[in-house]
């Protein structure tokens, strides 16, 4: 069973690492969604290529894969994953992915907020 895990993970900090382990834990294989630098709009934006490698060497995904500029569902179509993981203060980002999710069956588990997050009611992504 494939999970996502999707995000910007700018600044990686003891909250989403837990947040990945439990991911990791619902499924055979974790890929973690990073956004696209289209799309992550915070102020400490980090590059999607210095993200994705900060990601791999933690080791905690099977894989590390960028999302594309046109949004989060053509992804989620094109891997196909069993389960999409989101964090507490994450929605499905749009009606596309909605229709993504329900048409491929993907189960979504929101994950509660964990201490050591920086702020409890701060969007991931804006």
């Amino acid at each position: 069973m494939t999970v996502f895990a999707a995000g910007c993970f700018n600044r990686v900090h003891p909250a989403h690492l837990r947040l990945l382990r439990q991911a990791r834990a619902l499924g055979d294989r974790l890929v973690v969604v990073l956004s696209n630098d289209a799309h992550n709009k915070k102020p400490n934006a980090v590059p999607a290529a210095a993200r994705k490698k900060a990601l791999e060497r933690l080791g905690v995904a099977d894989e590390v894969v960028v999302g594309g500029p046109d949004g989060f569902a053509p992804t989620l179509r094109r891997l196909h994953p069993d389960v999409l993981v989101l964090g507490y203060d994450q929605r499905l980002p749009d009606a596309e992915t909605v229709r993504a999710v329900r048409e491929l069956g993907v189960e979504v588990v929101v994950m509660p907020w964990f201490p050591g997050k920086e702020d409890p009611g701060a969007s991931h992504c804006s």
